[in-house]
């Protein structure tokens, strides 16, 4: 491995060892072809359904197990484990289609049974047809449940003993958290578009709530509830009265919103969730005991989806575990991808196929138990407009590039003059209605000028040569309100020389989680918040306040004549709650000169 001084690696010098291929031309350089290699191979056979009882409680979870068609019942198998939230299956299935729909629509077994693996889909417990309550995404209870599920999977005639967990959002959150059962089962985890630290990068990103978090909840608890039509596949072809059983079990439980309404700090501890708090289902506060796990990862995450990018990279700084970390410019599924600044119609590799592709042959890596032996720490990741590049360290020593908000709406690397520019927060402005990153459905986030109504912005003069940013945009803000508490909103966007402007990465704060946070462990990232009770900090209306803080993740690279664009706003709907919920709006008032606004860019040298 080089070292932290050394350059670079780029064109996946550690493909070869690590298991990680990426397609980096339309003649990929991992031969692998998901579509190809199915073909003739293995095919799925019958499914099989259980209950299994967890011997702490008595609750039975189900789970459906597909093996390759012709097995006896001692054939062995290494198995894919997938713990779901979503219903392991529904009464009418999904026809079979062609690959990135089986991956979109979650058929595990069709994506990995034709490769020889054994798979079982279990509810997680108060969900689907699975016994218990659900008080709060991944709870002890339900996280605990992992090592009798994989208790019970090696203890079948079929089982090799050998394991790997994977998923897709909440799938993918609870493979993270069976490594942290430090099972001797569990070779390896394959997590695709997971949450780190569910407060800061999904629920409450600076402290502010999203409208996300709370729809995906209440969406989440009509699944409890049976809902839509026409239901979860019950175990078994005499399941009815198990199923109905389950559900009368699910009855007691809430809507996560319902607690999430109740939310401020990350350590509020509530009643509904049974005393626990946020920082109890946060994978960032395990990191610990999963990298005692030494479990290998492979994690895919993506600069646009949610706070995930984030998520990966403070993965990759606080786990010692081996682990592949490749953060992309995709959707949160990985079926689409985005790049503003690369020229249009140009294909963005690698696609949904081959990044299953690249997940069998780690999951392989994983059975045979060289991922453990050999895989070092990578993190892979795409600059916008660039391509892809791989390090063994992050950040990547950059130069950080002062840019100050100035008179006449410019953006300079020089302060200028003191002044103030003022803005009177409408809670009714209205954001991006196609953001991909707060609407997991979307993909791109379009033409940004539309939305300068409701917000300062601040504009370079055209780049005079090619500037790569790669790493974490820090914020400084001096700032005055008419409020002791309200939420400021920066976004960095990439104008090109016709005008059309795009998002390339955004940071908020609510001022009441202003304090820094100068024991954290990321603080090499740049200003780190505790959002805890005992850091609160309201303003003082009418008198200056510094606020500082760290943007979500980037790479890119933007050409000559490009320029820069950094935009100031105190609200975000619809994808964010107002800050504060009532009463006047807040003015706000932006420092400008010396002493005034900025954010620091990392930049890349050539």
């Amino acid at each position: 491995m080089k070292g932290p001084n050394e350059p670079r690696e780029t064109q996946f010098e550690r493909c070869s060892r690590t298991g990680l291929a990426l397609e980096q031309t339309q003649d990929s350089i991992f031969h692998l072809d998901l579509h190809r290699t199915a073909a003739g191979r293995e095919k799925p056979g019958p499914l099989e359904s259980a209950y299994v009882t967890i011997p702490r409680d008595g609750v039975r979870l189900a789970l459906d197990i597909v093996r390759p068609m012709g097995d006896d019942a001692n054939t062995k198998r290494d198995t894919v484990l997938v713990m779901t939230r979503y219903w392991r299956g529904q009464k009418a299935d999904l026809p079979p289609g062609d690959v990135d729909q089986l991956l979109l629509h979650k058929n595990f077994s069709s994506l990995f049974v034709p490769h020889g693996y054994a798979v079982v889909v279990g509810d997680v417990r108060g969900t689907g047809a699975s016994f218990g309550v659900s008080l709060y995404s991944r709870s002890r209870d339900e996280t605990l449940d992992f090592s009798d599920v994989l208790d019970w999977i090696v203890a079948q005639p079929w089982s090799t003993g050998r394991v790997v967990g994977y998923g897709l959002s909440y799938t993918a959150n609870t493979a993270e958290w069976m490594a942290e059962r430090n099972h001797p089962a569990l070779k390896g985890i394959i997590p695709m578009a997971a949450s780190y630290d569910p407060y800061e990068e999904v629920y409450f990103p600076g402290g502010v709530s999203t409208a996300y978090g709370t729809a995906w909840a209440d969406m989440v608890r009509n699944l409890d509830r049976n809902l839509p039509s026409p239901g979860v596949r019950p175990v078994g072809p005499s399941g009815e009265a198990d199923l109905a059983a389950a559900l009368r079990d699910h009855q007691p439980g809430r809507s996560l919103s319902e607690g999430l309404r109740q939310v401020t700090f990350k350590d509020d501890r509530l009643a509904i969730w049974g005393g626990a708090s946020m920082l109890d289902w946060s994978n960032r506060e395990a990191a610990d005991r999963v990298s005692r796990s030494g479990t290998p990862y492979q994690n895919w995450a993506s600069w646009f989806d949610l706070g995930m990018a984030q998520g990966a990279v403070c993965r990759f700084l606080l786990q010692s575990n081996p682990m592949n970390v490749i953060i992309g410019p995709w959707n949160h599924s990985g079926s689409g991808a985005y790049d503003p600044l690369q020229a249009d119609g140009e294909p963005i590799l690698p696609t949904l196929s081959t990044q299953h592709a690249n997940n069998l042959r780690f999951a392989d890596l994983c059975f045979s138990g060289r991922a453990a032996r050999e895989q070092g720490k990578v993190l892979h990741y795409y600059t916008l407009g660039e391509g892809w590049k791989s390090t063994a360290v992050w950040p990547i020593p950059a130069t950080r590039q002062r840019w100050y908000i100035s008179s006449g709406s410019r953006l300079t690397a020089s302060p200028g003059d003191s002044g103030l520019d003022s803005l009177q927060v409408n809670p009714a402005a209205q954001e991006d209605d196609n953001s991909m990153r707060w609407d997991t459905d979307r993909l791109g986030f379009g033409d940004r000028r539309k939305f300068l109504d409701g917000r300062l912005a601040y504009t370079s003069e055209p780049l005079t040569r090619d500037l790569e940013i790669t790493g974490h945009p820090v914020v400084y803000l001096n700032v005055t309100s008419t409020r002791e508490d309200c939420a400021f909103f920066v976004y960095l966007e990439a104008v090109k020389p016709d005008g059309e402007s795009h998002l390339l990465t955004e940071g908020q704060l609510r001022a009441l989680h202003r304090k820094v946070w100068t024991d954290s462990p990321l603080s090499g990232l740049g200003p780190q918040h505790s959002y805890s009770k005992r850091d609160a900090e309201p303003l003082i209306p009418g008198e200056p306040a510094i606020l500082t803080f760290t943007m979500f993740p980037i790479s890119a690279r933007l050409p000559s004549g490009y320029r820069l664009r950094v935009c100031l706003a105190g609200s975000d709907k619809p994808n964010f709650a107002n800050v504060p919920a009532d009463g006047a709006p807040p003015l706000l008032k932006f420092h400008r000169g010396a002493a005034g606004c900025y954010i620091d860019l990392p930049i890349i040298k050539r």
